[in-house]
């Protein structure tokens, strides 16, 4: 990856006039001496962090800040006030936005240089004497300080939108717990999270070299807590539902608070609770239902947020057959009882496709207390349809409703709340490259349902998660298909290595990802490479160009994982899958690869070898990751040229930079089209906590 350059554009340095009441001014500078305040020191700050900002004054931006002095005013409040008004000025001119990202990481250096920390090594070494690098890394950096240090390459902070830059600086570096400043610069911290994931410091700087150049990001669990004392780096765990009594209840509570502490997003099925007025026989009453239950979780969700860093995350799956389905759905209403609502939760349905079948035929929906079918959330397809319909005959439903009020009373909700999506079980265990063998079921999805995975009370299911970043895969207007082989070698390489190296919170997580050793490799910046390459999202020529790139993934992604089982050895429930028999995903979609001969050389490799993972591609959501390389999210489309995004770190305009290039070309970016933009800004957007 080439170093980039900044091209100095042409802007003659400016002496502003001074006042007289500035003259005598005096600000405080971060070691806490006074000196005379200087406003055209200000101005050729400003200037410098301009190079090849063709579009952008300096001037306006150091006047502000100018205007924002007073006797005794720090030079950080001087700073921040230099980078707050550049990004206010991003929807005006997208090239701000490198100017305050270029200010902003100035301001991160210097915050840290204060600290008298001045290289990789001193920044991991103070770390550890604050309790937050573990042990572990502290002496594989001590080990090898020297070829650490060389590695960090600050101009590389160059890629930084400003959004992507401020999402690093208040969310993933490490802070004094005490005066809560950053410990590390951006690319410090690159080479933390790569050093964490790393056993030696080749693979270390690989890693380092390709997160710093945005081509591939980890999760945001791994990039929080890769090479801390408490290194809980997966991205996502799906627990089966409690059994139905008080214990199993609360020890899943448990489960779910331990593993949102460390920052990992949570799915959980409530299938085999009973209903409302099921006959409680130890106290001969009658149960309440799922929703007192679920109210008691929705509060320990919010107050487990996730470290502090984001809030914490549940998705509460229901089969909908379950009694209490209606009242779940309502869960989430603006309206009613707040008794009854769970506003910190999000709730998913899991549907049988007998489900939808009644639905076509307008056909009668018969509802079941857990406690009367509970062998009903372990079957899937006809298992499950022969089981249901002999309880319906055999009378022991608790009531029935036509199938369509049903889905239409899913749809509303949907539509009124964004909540209640639908997620169906027969087709994620139909073709899933886990559930070859019946004992092995998929009882529910996560939060943003990029994975499927098997779980039981015995294995809490876990994914591990990063995206490779696509519009840093187009090269002189062609898309780079063997740098997209090399990307996706290393990055299932590093994914895999989680695995073994990862904190669990609670052992149930632990049993499972060693046995089955799943990873999710997703994308994002799809859109990107589109418009890099002038495609229309939905012409023939982008189906084909995202068709070619997911294969791509898919086959290098199983090459590497036959690699890693030569080398290491096949998972543990290798013999329970699919592809032990020489079946893969495209094969159960009955779909056609491009070069078969490579895919039938593969296939026997790994019939033979094995694979190391499970699992290996994810349509990862990307939500924050995206962010920090400023690219659209996932395989998702542009949505609006102009929103607004809310995070914890603020509200941020986003503009579409691609458009602002076509028409400063055509000479329309004017006054006149950014007010017409402006007009058409999309409500706000909030940050996805997968």
């Amino acid at each position: 990856m080439a170093t980039p350059v900044r091209v100095s554009a042409v802007q003659p340095m400016v002496s502003f006039p001074v006042s007289s009441s500035a003259s005598q001014m005096q600000v405080r500078k971060r070691n806490g001496s006074l000196e005379p305040a200087d406003v055209n020191k200000i101005v050729r700050a400003v200037e410098r962090s301009c190079d090849g900002l063709r579009s952008v004054d300096p001037i306006r931006v150091a006047s502000k800040t100018i205007g924002g002095l007073y006797n005794g005013a720090t030079t950080k409040e001087l700073d921040l006030l230099s980078i707050q008004t550049a990004a206010s000025l991003i929807a005006e001119e997208p090239e701000y936005s490198k100017l305050a990202a270029r200010l902003l990481d100035g301001f991160i250096a210097k915050e840290v240089a204060n600290q008298d920390i001045h290289s990789y090594s001193q920044s991991i070494a103070t770390g550890k004497q604050h309790g937050l690098v573990s042990k572990d890394l502290y002496a594989f950096v001590a080990a090898n300080s020297r070829k650490l240090n060389d590695a960090v390459d600050d101009s590389r902070s160059e890629f930084f939108e400003y959004f992507g830059l401020r999402t690093v600086y208040d969310r993933y570096l490490l802070r004094n717990p005490e005066t809560r400043e950053a410990l590390e610069t951006p690319q410090q911290f690159f080479l933390r999270v790569a050093c964490g994931l790393s056993r030696t410091v080749q693979e270390a700087i690989e890693l380092y070299r390709l997160v710093s150049a945005h081509d591939y990001m980890p999760s945001s669990p791994t990039l929080f807590n890769s090479g801390t004392r408490h290194a809980q780096m997966s991205s996502c765990y799906l627990l089966d539902s409690p059994a139905d009594n008080l214990e199993a209840i609360y020890e899943k509570y448990k489960d779910v608070a331990l593993l949102s502490k460390f920052a990992g997003g949570i799915g959980l099925a409530y299938h085999r609770v009973r209903s409302r007025g099921s006959l409680i026989r130890a106290t001969n009453g009658h149960s309440k239902g799922i929703v007192p239950w679920l109210k008691t979780l929705d509060s320990s969700v919010a107050a487990v947020n996730q470290g502090g860093k984001r809030k914490g995350a549940c998705c509460v799956y229901l089969e909908s057959w379950h009694a209490d389905i209606e009242e779940f759905l309502e869960l989430r209403e603006n309206t009613g009882d707040n008794a009854q609502r769970t506003y910190n939760l999000n709730l998913a349905n899991w549907i049988p496709d007998l489900f939808m079948k009644r639905v076509e035929a307008d056909d009668i929906w018969s509802l079941f207390d857990p406690k009367v079918v509970p062998h009903f959330p372990d079957l899937v397809g006809e298992a499950f349809e022969t089981a249901y319909t002999k309880a319906e005959q055999d009378g022991l439903f608790t009531r029935q409703l036509q199938a369509r009020e049903l889905y239409a009373r899913m749809m509303k909700v949907l539509a009124e709340t964004g909540n209640g999506w639908m997620t169906f079980k027969d087709a994620c265990n139909l073709k899933s490259n886990q559930t070859a063998k019946p004992v092995n079921v998929v009882h529910l999805s996560n939060l943003c349902t990029e994975i499927a995975e098997v779980s039981s009370r015995q294995e809490t299911a876990v994914c591990n998660l990063g995206s490779v970043n696509l519009a840093k895969h187009v090269t002189e207007g062609r898309f780079d298909f063997p740098k997209l082989a090399q990307t996706v070698r290393t990055a299932v390489k590093f994914l895999d290595r989680v695995i073994d190296i990862n904190f669990y919170p609670i052992a149930p997580a632990g049993d499972s990802n060693r046995k089955w050793r799943p990873v999710g490799l997703g994308v994002m910046g799809l859109q990107d490479v589109f418009f890099a390459l002038r495609l229309p999202f939905d012409a023939p020529e982008a189906r084909l160009l995202s068709k070619q790139i997911q294969e791509e993934i898919y086959f290098h992604a199983l090459d590497t994982s036959c690699a890693l089982a030569a080398e290491y050895g096949p998972h543990a429930a290798f013999s329970e899958t699919r592809a032990a028999d020489g079946v893969f995903q495209m094969d159960l979609w009955h779909v056609q690869p491009e070069e078969s001969a490579r895919w039938n050389e593969l296939r026997e490799r790994i019939r033979t070898v094995g694979l190391r993972n499970s699992l290996l591609i994810a349509i990862a959501p990307t939500a924050t990751i995206a962010s920090i390389v400023g690219a659209y999210e996932c395989i998702e489309p542009q949505v609006s040229n102009l929103f607004k995004r809310e995070t914890l770190s603020g509200d941020f305009l986003q503009i579409n930079r691609h458009l602002v290039l076509e028409l400063k070309k055509l000479g329309l970016w004017n006054e006149v089209m950014r007010n017409r933009l402006k007009m058409s800004l999309m409500p706000s957007a909030a940050s996805s906590t997968c």
